[in-house]
């Protein structure tokens, strides 16, 4: 018998419980901005543990991008240190699989991939700080509109760590000119969500050439008399996964977060969960 989907504006006032049930069942399958605000959100990354110390390298030499909140023991898919009964096989709304770099396959649960030297990598988000930026009266084009932030592969690039590399992902919103130094020094707070921008202002001086055109998420509306802001992006790992061309990498589709237990601006350790 098939389960009735939830929709998202009604997740909005859910608790972490029930979005991670409903996540879980498949009865969600969207983009997670928005929802369960106060707590961390955070991307995905799985492989195998031949990669696994080459990849945390990178995390830590690229804490912008990839701020570490959290690693998994290797073949084990519970990360108990970000919440209760959170099984990384299940618990984020949409997969992607990538093989040799290209995209295999999307789906709602990895079950049938998971090996038994899998290590899972969470890193915290962007979305964690946007209830803040909403709450100080800042709007959010893309929570408002029930869309996906824009991404976009900038010009920036990251430091090397064994096979990964490349170009640093960057999410944008727009924000009104009298707000910007609000929405940085808000943003700032929040060093494992990414923290304050990584740049402001003319997208040309990122490699952004055209900002209808994002990589990842939905087209944004014209800037008009808005003001483009750039925060690094979680999807920096996926970049760099595709160009390492590992055998297997399993990571959350951008934009569909595994949502904690974490408080928002807690100081997460990084331990193996």
């Amino acid at each position: 018998m098939q389960q009735l989907q939830e929709d998202y504006e009604s997740l909005r006032t859910s608790d972490t419980g029930h979005l991670r049930a409903a996540i879980r069942a498949s009865r969600y399958t969207g983009h997670t901005a928005g929802l369960a605000p106060g707590q961390l959100q955070a991307n995905i990354v799985i492989l195998p543990e031949a990669y696994a110390l080459d990849f945390m390298r990178f995390c830590q030499r690229n804490p912008k991008p990839c701020p570490l909140v959290g690693v998994s023991e290797t073949g084990d898919p519970m990360m108990r240190t970000l919440g209760r009964d959170i099984d990384i096989r299940n618990d984020v709304p949409l997969y992607n699989v990538y093989r040799h770099g290209e995209l295999h396959e999307s789906g709602t649960d990895i079950n049938h991939y998971w090996e038994d030297n899998f290590v899972a990598f969470a890193l915290g988000c962007s979305f964690t700080f946007e209830d803040a930026l909403a709450r100080a009266g800042i709007p959010i084009w893309h929570i408002e509109n029930n869309k996906t932030v824009p991404m976009y592969r900038s010009s920036i690039q990251t430091i090397p760590a064994g096979p990964f590399q490349g170009e640093m992902v960057v999410t944008m919103r727009a924000i009104d000119a009298n707000r910007v130094n609000e929405a940085i020094e808000i943003s700032r707070r929040y060093p494992m969500a990414h923290g304050a921008p990584v740049h402001v202002g003319d997208p040309s001086i990122i490699g952004l050439n055209d900002l209808s055109q994002p990589e990842w998420g939905d087209s944004p509306p014209p800037l008009e008399d808005k003001i483009p802001v750039f925060w690094a992006c979680g999807v920096t790992p996926q970049n760099a996964i595709m160009g390492a061309k590992l055998p297997i990498s399993i990571t959350h589709t951008p934009g569909h977060m595994l949502i904690t237990d974490i408080d928002e601006q807690a100081e997460v350790p990084v331990l193996a969960t």
